[in-house]
């Protein structure tokens, strides 16, 4: 018995013939490997319905399309047999082309009837230009000429025609004038439905639902770039693989520049200028085929268009979605590196490439799906839903927010740009008539700056001044109120502790010009015969400077120390630890000189103490190299005071005002001024 909530009577009667109960995907799929808008193409006609007589009756006709027509890979030699016996047959398969230049032809592939070199006009290939990206879902009519010969060889199959599987009309009037007819919260739940999601299942709360809807924004927004790693299970590809015919997967590392750009040999556009959009699943291993696939992505990526030599300027639309899947807790991840060095190593550090990306969705919050999850209810059938995102990419909204708030002074132009494309994506899903209020709005964009701010910090953490502000904020122009977004994982989190230090525990930080790393240096001195030993560091940098810093102690140790806290009377374990980035580079001196000091005087330095430079043999404060970096790495991670020396009092003015308002920054010209300014007065 077909039991119907408020919401599907409401859908039924508004949209009959372009709606299903989506739970009849999984009925008749069974063990088939046929994509849902595959099957809903042919469910929504007869199953448009609540009567179960009906109902049934629908299912059993579909049941016997699929059983007369589609082909699962086990039966290729039967449908082959067939297509013999009779001469001409229908069959729904995935069909792909390929061009054989040598022969000057194209040569058609039928997936699962495993029909290799089939024989295929140049017309519908013309005409069906997916054939040669990645393949399309279609009623294929073949037919079986054994008289068709090249040479010595019989090429007898035949593809007579095509009918791809999905709408060949759509009229998006009858969304936008049934969309009033909804409350909001009725239209997203019937959006998400249609999705295959059920947005009253247990686990799915409005944080949930609204970053599965962000799922669909490169959907209906074109030249759109997203990022989502979270858990496996959690239907991160399943939007791309299921519920339109107009995206593509991408397995890991197939990414060729003749696929995705333009064959340099025909001078045909890639699947940037055909599909809608393109996910790399599994975008944690190998992106790409090509090396120069990146740069060309990259250009893509930022303005929709990319340039070779022999074919100027070419353009596409499609959006650029990544997903993967990160394997330790989110937290771990920020305690070491940041939230991008899953993604492959061709890109985790590449913050052109990452500074890209529109939206990084925090898959990690989407718990992974159950059964429950997975909605029984009426939605749109696929193929009406792919139609109705489909045409949103035609209108804007970029502007909307503008109406009623301004953005912060500290977003930049390409932040901006993310910010503005979110916003317009989720107007577009969920008010596709154009009318939303200031409410709306505000919703959508605490979202959208929430999911570029996230970009922006890992960008942060990688390293460079060029992304040090990520003060995100807007103001509200009727009270003129600003208010800042935060990020919840990054709240409360400082890997710098607060409290005093305890003796022989400082940080430092190191860079090596592109890579910043945050250093924490702990030193325990015990009653010995003046050995040292130092662990956690294999470089020769590293060790130099710990070298030059105890030989100046031991040079000055009467002045420096006292006959009771002599070097030669304690062993120095000395521990260097990489708290965050790439690698340790040199320069730790001064931090090590005041940890030393501090353990063998069981000292507690100041709370949230870093220390920048280092001291030469002879006692020579050496200025700090990318000083404002490293100033502005230690602050955000929960320095209250940076000791710098001298020389770099004239970098001051680098300093990102943020950074000046919760951070000290004084200086030192001497090793006893250093000492003065580190050691807790207690």
């Amino acid at each position: 018995m077909i039991v119907l909530d408020e919401l599907d009577k409401k859908a039924l009667e508004h949209f009959r013939g372009f709606v299903v109960k989506k739970d009849l995907v999984g009925i008749i799929k069974g063990g088939a490997n046929v994509p849902a808008f595959v099957l809903e193409y042919l469910l929504a006609n007869t199953c448009s319905t609540e009567d179960e007589e009906k109902l049934n009756e629908g299912m059993e006709n579909v049941k016997t399309i699929l059983r007369n027509h589609y082909v699962n890979p086990e039966e290729s030699s039967l449908i082959q047999s067939k297509l013999r016996e009779k001469g001409r047959y229908k069959i729904i398969d995935k069909i792909s082309v390929e061009l054989d230049a040598q022969r000057d032809r194209y040569w058609a592939n039928i997936s699962n009837s495993n029909i290799k070199k089939a024989n295929i006009g140049d017309d519908l290939v013309k005409n069906h230009e997916k054939l040669l990206l990645g393949g399309i879902w279609a009623i294929i009519e073949m037919e079986y000429d054994p008289m068709i010969t090249i040479g010595s060889t019989v090429y007898p199959f035949l593809v007579k025609d095509i009918k791809p599987i999905q709408l060949s009309t759509f009229d998006n009037s009858k969304i936008s004038d049934k969309r009033k007819d909804f409350r909001k919260e009725e239209w997203k739940k019937l959006i998400l439905r249609s999705a295959g999601y059920e947005p009253f299942s247990e686990g799915l709360d409005e944080r949930k639902l609204n970053l599965l809807l962000c799922r669909l924004i490169p959907m209906v927004e074109a030249n759109f770039n997203m990022v989502e790693l979270g858990p496996r299970s959690s239907g991160k590809s399943y939007i791309y693989k299921e519920i339109t015919p107009y995206a593509i997967l991408i397995s890991g590392g197939q990414g060729s520049v003749a696929q995705l750009f333009v064959n340099n040999t025909t001078g045909r556009v890639g699947a940037v200028g055909i599909w809608d959009a393109i996910c790399f699943d599994e975008s944690t291993d190998k992106l790409f085929k090509d090396s120069d696939a990146i740069p060309l992505m990259k250009d893509y990526m930022e303005s929709g268009s990319f340039s070779r030599a022999r074919g100027g300027e070419i353009s596409g639309s499609a959006s650029i979605i990544l997903n993967g899947n990160i394997n330790q807790p989110v937290e771990t991840v920020l305690q070491t590196s940041h939230l991008f060095s899953p993604l492959s190593s061709e890109v985790n550090h590449d913050t052109a490439f990452l500074d890209r990306i529109n939206l990084f969705l925090p898959g990690w919050e989407i718990t992974k799906f159950s059964p429950q999850n997975f909605t029984s209810h009426f939605g749109f059938s696929t193929d009406f839903f792919s139609e109705i995102l489909k045409s949103q990419r035609k209108s804007t909204y970029y502007d909307a927010l503008d109406k009623y708030f301004t953005l912060g002074s500290h977003i930049k132009q390409r932040d901006s740009k993310s910010i503005r494309k979110i916003v317009s994506g989720f107007i577009k899903l969920m008010h596709p008539d154009g009318n939303f209020t200031k409410k709306d709005i505000l919703e959508y964009l605490t979202t959208a700056m929430e999911m570029r701010r996230r970009v922006k910090e890992q960008l942060k953490r990688i390293g460079g001044m060029e992304f040090w502000d990520t003060n995100f904020s807007y103001i509200d122009k009727e009270t003129q109120e600003e208010f800042f977004i935060n990020l919840p994982e990054e709240k409360g989190k400082s890997l710098i502790e607060a409290s005093p230090l305890s003796p022989g525990v400082c940080y430092t930080a190191t860079s090596d010009g592109q890579n910043n790393t945050l250093v924490k240096i702990e030193i325990v001195a015990v009653k010995g015969s003046g050995k040292m030993n130092v662990t956690g560091t294999s470089s020769p940098e590293v060790k130099e400077n710990i070298k030059n810093t105890i030989n100046y102690l031991k040079a000055n140790e009467k002045s420096i120390l006292n006959e009771q806290h002599t070097l030669s009377g304690y062993d120095l374990n000395i521990q260097i630890t990489n708290m965050l980035g790439a690698s340790i580079s040199g320069g730790i001196g001064s931090a090590v000189y005041v940890a030393v000091i501090s353990a063998i005087y069981k000292k507690n330095l100041k709370a949230g103490l870093a220390v920048l430079g280092n001291i030469s043999i002879g006692g020579a404060i050496e200025r700090s190299l990318n000083f404002a970096d490293k100033v502005t790495l230690l602050s955000e991670n929960g320095a209250r005071t940076v000791l710098v020396p001298m020389d770099n009092l004239t970098e001051i003015g680098t300093l990102p005002t943020s950074v000046l308002g919760k951070t000290d920054v004084p200086f030192y010209g001497n090793s006893q001024m250093l000492l003065q300014k580190a050691v807790l007065n207690e």
